[in-house]
C-alpha cells in the first residue's frame, strides 16, 4: 500500500520534522510506502492557504497513493465538522484513506461511530482556534489600553508579497497569451 504524508504547522516557531519521524515508523510498522511528503507552514483556519492539501488532493484523485497520513485530524483544518466532513470524503471519494496519527482509535471504530468522532474533533479544532483567537485579541486590547504598541514597529519594512502580485505570478502561466502586467 502507498501512503502520503501531510505535515503542516501553523507557525514559524514550529516545525514538520517533529511530525515526521513518527509517521515515518507508523507507515514502516504496517508495511506502508511513502511516495510523497506534503509539507505547508501555514494555517488551516483560512480557505486557500493550504496549497499542499490541495495537491494532495489532486494527487489522490489521480490514484497516486491509498493512506493519507496526518500528524492530527486538526492538521487537515480547523474551520469545523463540515470542513473535516468535506476534506475526509472528499479523499474517501478517491479511494484514500485518511489516517490520523494522534487519533489512532479512528481506524478501529464501528463504521457508525467514525463521523461522530470525526465531528467531535472537527468541533474541539475550531473551539480551541476560537479561544486562541480571543485571548490574542484580548492581549491586544490590553496592550492598547495601555498605550503600548501593537504591530510592527514604526518604520519597519514590510517585506510580505502582495496578494495581487503574487496571485498575477502564480497563474499566468494558466492564462493563455497573457502575461501578468509589470510589477511596480
Amino acid at each position: 500500500m502507498k501512503v502520503a504524508f501531510y505535515l503542516r504547522v501553523s507557525t514559524d516557531q514550529q516545525e514538520t520534522e517533529n511530525q515526521i519521524a513518527q509517521l515515518e515508523q507508523f507507515a514502516a510498522s504496517r508495511g506502508w510506502e511513502i511516495v510523497k511528503v506534503y509539507r505547508e507552514n501555514d494555517t488551516a483556519w483560512k480557505a486557500g492557504h493550504q496549497k499542499e492539501l490541495s495537491n494532495a488532493l489532486v494527487d489522490a484523485s489521480n490514484h497516486k497513493f491509498d493512506y493519507l497520513l496526518a500528524w492530527a485530524i486538526d492538521r487537515l483544518t480547523r474551520q469545523g465538522i463540515n470542513s473535516i466532513f468535506s476534506i475526509i470524503n472528499t479523499f474517501e471519494k478517491y479511494g484514500v484513506h485518511v489516517v490520523s496519527y494522534q487519533e489512532k482509535f479512528l481506524q478501529d471504530l464501528d463504521e457508525n461511530f467514525r463521523p461522530l468522532y470525526l465531528a467531535l474533533l472537527g468541533w474541539i479544532a475550531k473551539f480551541e482556534s476560537d479561544r486562541r483567537s480571543e485571548r490574542i485579541k484580548a492581549a491586544l486590547e490590553r496592550r492598547r489600553k495601555l498605550g503600548k504598541a501593537v504591530g510592527r514597529v514604526k518604520g519597519a519594512k514590510d517585506k510580505t508579497e502582495r496578494k495581487r502580485t503574487g496571485y498575477l505570478l502564480r497563474y499566468a502561466d494558466r492564462r493563455p497569451n497573457k502575461l501578468p502586467p509589470p510589477i511596480g
